[in-house]
């Protein structure tokens, strides 16, 4: 059973350090700290525990730490940074949990520019070794990266010319979208497996300085505080400490304060229940700044967010509760677009697919929540393809008869 609940005091691969207006973040992750058994995780290489405890930082500099405008990034162990996901691990993993895996990598990373953009902290990657991968990744959802330039250290996206499958976590989106590097030379630097460092790295757009070891620690300190100063962060109000969630989980059942679901695994169902707030809403801020994480809105959405990663990740057979909220969500959006109502898609488990009822169940969420069939996408993993293939194409033309659309789904990292 994995668990979503951490704090910095059961931190196994992270260290916060909070200096004024700059935080350190140093990634230090313990070898033999694995989520599970029968891999190691060397040179920094990271699993779904690495980055459990990475959410929970970037929330807690968010809310606890008002005070904090810049997060340096770096890390514990000598010429590596991060060497990405670990290979063996996801070797080793069903096809689910693969996925669970990179959207949870993906929801941090994309957290980390979220609290650079809404929230004026800026993420600066201090790579002080070699970052592959999705080690590279990481230091790409940040709004700085620096690079040492010591003649052996670089940065990469080995995945293509070692695995033979494309980054899993907006490596080359991040590359090209973001950084603006020329597709030409993204395209090349994909082929790489050595990667690209010094001065080059800077000229290709993929790092925005390379700093000799001699000056390495002076020019991070000074980098962290010119860009800690140039935030609109508010100064001098107090932060919000996120306790632990008071959660309770029995064989069918699992509540918290404001949220619960009842588990129906035979029939791959979940039933979440938000029950609304017990007083009225605190009349201004400074209310609302005394209630602290027990806040309402604060308090649910914590709950909520807790909730959904533990059936993504424990429970993953019931997946109709995705499919209704779904439904639901694109409905609403449907109400508020003005143009073109956004698509949709919806994973669906092998355990959905291989369910005779699924293109009734799939009718009656979109009947239920009024979304139309041109709305939804469902993807599969195109290995579902090999299974009880005439049962499961039957089921394909049942759904595109409702008008929805299909898309494989299949990837490496």
């Amino acid at each position: 059973m994995v668990e979503f609940r951490v704090d910095p005091e059961s931190y196994r691969h992270w260290r916060i350090a909070v200096d004024g207006p700059v935080a350190t973040l140093t990634m230090d992750v313990d070898e033999h700290g694995g989520l599970q058994d029968g891999y190691e995780l060397k040179l920094n290489s990271y699993d779904l525990g690495v980055d459990i405890e990475l959410y929970d930082a970037v929330q807690r500099l968010r809310f606890e730490h008002p005070e904090v405008r810049a997060v340096v990034m770096t890390s514990g162990k000598d010429k590596i940074f991060c060497a990405g996901a670990n290979i063996r691990m996801l070797a080793a993993a069903a096809h689910s949990w693969k996925v669970n895996f990179c959207k949870f990598t993906n929801e941090t990373r994309n957290g980390i520019e979220d609290a650079t953009t809404h929230s004026g902290q800026t993420y600066i990657a201090a790579l002080n070794g070699t970052a592959s991968g999705g080690g590279y990744e990481l230091a790409l959802a940040c709004g700085h990266i620096m690079l040492i330039d010591d003649r052996s250290s670089a940065v990469s996206l080995p995945e293509l010319p070692l695995l033979g499958v494309l980054p899993g976590t907006g490596g080359l989106t991040r590359v090209v979208d973001k950084r603006h590097v020329r597709r030409d030379l993204a395209d090349y630097f994909a082929t790489k497996a050595e990667g690209v460092s010094g001065r080059k790295a800077v000229q290709w757009r993929l790092v925005d300085e390379a700093v000799a070891r001699p000056a390495w620690a002076g020019t991070v300190a000074e980098r962290a505080a010119e860009l800690a100063a140039r935030s609109a962060r508010p100064s001098g109000v107090p932060g919000v400490t996120l306790t632990r969630l008071a959660k309770q989980r029995t064989g069918d059942a699992i509540s918290y304060r404001h949220v619960s679901a009842k588990l129906d695994r035979a029939a791959g169902i979940a039933e979440i229940t938000v029950r609304g707030p017990a007083a009225d809403a605190p009349p201004d801020a400074a209310a609302i700044r005394a209630q602290g994480a027990d806040f309402y809105l604060l308090a649910v959405s914590r709950e909520l967010d807790d909730l959904i990663l533990d059936l993504r990740t424990n429970e993953p057979a019931l997946g109709t509760w995705v499919l209704r909220t779904a439904c639901v969500e694109v409905a609403h959006w449907a109400g508020l677009a003005r143009g073109p109502v956004p698509r949709v898609s919806i994973n669906l488990s092998v355990r959905q697919v291989a369910d005779p009822q699924l293109p009734w169940t799939v009718q009656a969420a979109m009947a239920q929540a009024g979304a139309a069939p041109n709305w939804i996408t469902l993807e599969l993993t195109e290995s579902l393809l090999l299974q009880n293939t005439a049962a499961v194409l039957e089921r394909l033309h049942a759904l595109r008869a409702l008008g929805v659309a299909i898309a494989i789904d299949d990837f490496g990292t």
